[in-house]
């Protein structure tokens, strides 16, 4: 992989395979492979469904772009795990045991199996989401960090974390809007997927 290639952002990257330059897209490749691995792996938990989610996941990447269909946003890293989220949701709705549907004349299937496919979506979403909230939170500052452990993690009210940090309610609830402020940033600067 050439230095000029490496330096280019994903936009330019994608222009270029466009283009007829397949190395761009061995670069971005290269630049998100092991983030997207990461993400897949952490949430199937097995290394064959996770190589094939990979995979899907970049044939469809390469479909879209081939296809014209791929809007340039400034943000193909989230539309990657997007794709990779939506394949890991199929591949849970693939293989989960369909749910015990009472022998009731008045139980409705449809709603029974749409209660079950959402929940194993939610799941996914929310073990993910939690994940990745845990390592922002490791960023922010110590004071920050203090106040969003305590409010969300020991179900404190802002009265208690007032005391417990010795500060004011007014200074506990911005160092929440502050924490909440920059989780968001953090969540961007480093690339880090959060499902809302």
């Amino acid at each position: 992989m050439d230095t000029a290639t490496c330096q280019l952002n994903d936009n330019e990257l994608i222009m270029g395979y466009v283009n007829g330059d397949y190395s761009c897209f061995e670069t971005l490749l290269a630049r998100y492979q092991s983030k997207v691995y990461g993400y897949i792996i952490s949430v199937v938990k097995d290394k064959d469904v996770a190589d094939d989610i990979f995979q899907d996941t970049f044939f469809k990447v390469v479909y879209t772009i081939n296809s014209g269909l791929y809007r340039d946003e400034n943000k193909f890293i989230h539309w990657v795990m997007r794709i990779a989220h939506n394949l890991i949701v199929d591949y849970f709705r693939r293989t989960s045991k369909m749910p015990f549907v009472p022998n009731k004349p008045d139980c409705d299937v449809v709603e029974t199996l749409r209660v079950h496919d959402d929940n194993a979506e939610q799941a996914i979403m929310r073990q993910q989401t939690r994940q990745n909230i845990r390592k922002l939170i490791k960023m922010l500052p110590p004071e920050q960090r203090r106040v969003v452990i305590l409010r969300h993690y020991g179900k404190y009210d802002f009265k208690d974390i007032a005391a417990k940090t010795g500060v004011s309610i007014n200074t506990a609830l911005g160092r929440m809007r502050y924490a909440i402020i920059n989780l968001r940033r953090l969540a961007r600067e480093n690339n880090i997927y959060i499902e809302l």
